[in-house]
């Protein structure tokens, strides 16, 4: 009978902790780091006006293709907005010096190299465009 309840509170918890991961996938969140700690090819990719979006990307990661067709599309129609699309699978060192502990990961970058804010997971086109227009010139 003990196996029973430990299978079910193990049930229980797996699927509390899978409704928590799901509600945080796509979320926008505050930003984590200053300029000051940005790596080259980060600070490289900035563009000189408007807002960039940074998306930490893996080689084998399958929502990074979603997520790089969501912010391509927002990117083309949006006055101010540019989207690049780092691959860190042979420079991990990037993702470490950003904070990125998934991918895919968007960094909203001013060109001064501020984090506006950053999104785990595939973001959501019409909350990450709500967040983005306090910060875009032509909003």
């Amino acid at each position: 009978m003990t196996g029973v309840w430990v299978l079910l509170g193990v049930l229980v918890l797996g699927g509390a902790a899978g409704a928590l991961l799901q509600a945080r996938n796509g979320r926008v969140r505050a930003a984590k780091f200053s300029a000051s700690t940005l790596p080259g090819r980060v600070s490289d990719a900035l563009a000189p006006d408007g807002v960039t979006l940074i998306q930490i990307s893996t080689t084998f990661c399958a929502p990074c293709r979603h997520t790089r067709a969501i912010l391509s599309a927002l990117a083309e129609k949006t006055d101010g907005l540019t989207h690049v699309d780092l691959d860190v699978t042979d420079t991990p060192e990037v993702a470490q010096a950003l904070s990125v502990l998934r991918t895919p990961t968007t960094l909203a970058l001013t060109p001064d190299g501020r984090e506006v804010f950053r999104v785990g997971g595939v973001p959501r086109g019409q909350e990450l465009l709500e967040a983005l227009k306090p910060h875009l010139t032509n909003a």
